[in-house]
């Protein structure tokens, strides 16, 4: 007796999927348009001036631009020597400034490896497996991020600590800034990575 009953009752009620589908999704709250509006911002610290260090920034620096996600390269300490201009050799106001980019020439086209150097040999070889693998090189990878509008801060506290001019580096830098302006650009931002 009772499965008489549900069955009557099932017909009388009218089923409309659409009405119900449309009923879901008026239920859905409105996007806030200013999260709508919001674009994911990235800060990436470069502290490295070696070859494999210098190379995964450019990689996700130019992949987080090419993905829409706003980001923003802080260079310092050593990172720093690797956006100097490729004719600058000697850089720096005193002796002690010159005597470091003489041990560690300066220019993105002059990177040693942070292992297995072994007086250039290790960056040739990488360079060459590089070639073979269609991975683009460090300026290739620079070059691509500044024309997506990768952001590169250089640390005024390095650029004076190492005698660095403006002149002195590459095009297409940003102004130089401080610690405090990469804090808050961190804790605003949507992420960060230290490399």
């Amino acid at each position: 007796m009772t499965t008489p009953t549900l069955e009557r009752a099932t017909e009388t009620i009218p089923v409309d999927p659409l009405a119900s589908v449309l009923a879901e999704v008026e239920a859905i709250p409105e996007p806030d348009s200013d999260d709508a509006a919001k674009t994911k911002s990235i800060v990436i610290v470069s502290v490295s001036g070696e070859f494999d260090k210098v190379l995964p920034v450019m990689i996700l620096a130019s992949s987080a631009a090419a993905s829409d996600v706003k980001c923003r390269v802080f260079i310092s300490f050593w990172s720093l020597l690797a956006f100097v201009r490729d004719d600058r050799r000697i850089v720096g106001d005193n002796w002690m400034q010159k005597m470091l980019s003489l041990m560690q020439r300066p220019g993105i086209d002059h990177r040693k490896l942070s292992k297995m150097n072994f007086f250039g040999m290790g960056p040739w070889m990488m360079r060459k497996l590089m070639k073979q693998h269609n991975v683009a090189s460090p300026r290739e990878l620079l070059e691509a991020a500044q024309l997506m509008g990768v952001e590169f801060m250089p640390c005024q506290m390095t650029m004076d600590m190492f005698g660095l001019k403006p002149e002195d580096m590459i095009d297409g830098l940003g102004e130089p800034v401080g610690a405090a302006t990469v804090i808050e650009l961190i804790t605003n931002g949507d992420g960060a990575l230290f490399i």
